[in-house]
């Protein structure tokens, strides 16, 4: 969960308290997810007990998260309504709440992050003055941007996504040339994604924090703007592919490729020609170390002990252990903490010789690394679709692990 989401559950979750007595009701949360888990650990901090996460994946019931339990959605129906409030924090709340209501649950459902500030489907005063002030701020932005860069076709990265950024600078030039686009620009959120556009030498990027661009947008939408392309799959910018899911899986490169610049299948990706060399390599057992990625904004951490098991396994064949940490992230036990810039993080995995990661967009930015490489994914679905993680982020040349599959096997190994 990025830093703005973060404020507003906060925020959102402070006023709440102000409203209501929480620690008289049963609480529960809907939707395992790493937006879940951080407000779990928020609602501790503050002296809270949390009855049971809600999640629809039949494969996480039974296990826990700092030992709240995860269960099935009709769990809810145990409590006493009167005295249940169902906090989310997850993405899908519409659907969330549409179902717990389908259920049977009349009690409270509060909704504490608004990705989708732009979609309030409510026509009261309130709500319309609200918006209206939105949009008015997004033509601002708007404005000041075409003002700076008056001949430019202006991209649009909506969110703070390392990979999604990844895969729309690998297929945007074969769309800029087919729409016989020259001068362009690409907006992003933030320094990382500012960063991975400059893995494509020669391409200018401007920044926003997320409510500026989330904004600007609001704006473009609103104005029907051609002169802007929103280079984005999950909301309904260009186009509504994602609902396509539902029926058959489409990996999410895929989507960029063919639905979002409407390229055809076998069209080959650009490769990154930015990247750095790390200055301090020499520090490094070449060949005989491994770079641990346990973080990521957008999916489930894992266990802590899956992680020590696996330090413990490299460090016993002698490898140097680091982990990548960014801001205040802090190492694996048993490692040494590295940061090295997102363009020279590949220089350090290839001279490394092993790179182990959580998927999340890190693994996008190293696609092309000359090394071990392998992907950890949390056995969940992708949004509400029957589809696994792993069907939508598989990287080819890989090793691509769900780590449900291995703890499982792990525990089998012990029963034996």
């Amino acid at each position: 969960m990025d830093k703005m989401h973060y404020e507003e559950m906060a925020r959102n979750l402070d006023n709440l308290e102000k409203e209501t007595l929480l620690k008289d009701k049963a609480i529960y949360l809907f939707g395992h997810c790493n937006a879940t888990e951080t407000l779990i650990d928020l609602l501790i901090e503050r002296k809270y007990r949390i009855r049971s996460i809600l999640d629809n994946n039949i494969s996480k019931h039974g296990a826990r998260y700092r030992n709240i339990p995860i269960s099935p959605p009709d769990t809810i129906l145990e409590s006493n309504t009167e005295h249940t409030i169902v906090l989310i924090a997850a993405r899908a709340y519409s659907s969330m709440a549409k179902q717990l209501r389908t259920l049977g649950f009349a009690g409270r459902i509060e909704k504490l992050v608004d990705y989708n500030s732009y979609a309030e489907y409510s026509l009261t005063e309130d709500t319309i003055r609200r918006k209206a002030r939105r949009i008015k701020r997004g033509i601002t932005v708007k404005q000041e941007l075409e003002k700076k860069y008056p001949e430019y076709f202006k991209i649009l990265c909506p969110f703070s996504a390392l990979g999604d950024v990844f895969f729309t600078m690998s297929y945007l030039p074969y769309f800029l040339k087919n729409r016989k686009i020259e001068r362009y620009i690409v907006c992003v959120t933030g320094n990382a994604c500012a960063e991975a556009v400059s893995l494509f030498e020669g391409v200018l990027a401007e920044k926003y924090n997320q409510k500026d661009m989330d904004e600007l947008v609001q704006a473009c939408l609103y104005t029907r703007d051609s002169r802007f392309f929103i280079a984005h799959q999950d909301r309904p910018y260009v186009v509504n592919l994602h609902k396509a899911l539902y029926i058959k899986c489409i990996p999410l490169e895929k989507i960029y490729r063919c639905g979002v610049f409407g390229l055809s299948e076998n069209t080959r990706p650009i490769m990154p020609t930015g990247m750095r060399t790390y200055p301090k390599l020499c520090n490094i057992s070449k060949g005989g170390a491994v770079v641990f990625s346990p973080y990521a904004k957008s999916i489930t951490t894992l266990p802590k002990a899956f992680w020590d098991e696996i330090v413990r396994d490299y460090k016993k064949k002698g490898y140097q252990c680091l982990t990548n940490v960014a801001g205040d992230e802090l190492p694996l036990d048993g490692t040494e903490a590295i940061s090295p810039r997102i363009s020279e993080l590949q220089s350090v995995v290839e001279y490394a010789g092993t790179f182990i990661g959580i998927r999340s967009g890190l693994c996008d930015i190293l696609k092309y690394a000359r090394c071990e490489k392998t992907a950890l994914y949390p056995d969940y679905n992708y949004c509400d679709t029957k589809w696994k993680a792993i069907d939508m982020y598989a990287i080819e040349g890989w090793n691509n692990v769900v780590v449900g599959e291995v703890l499982q096997e792990g525990d089998r190994k012990e029963n034996e």
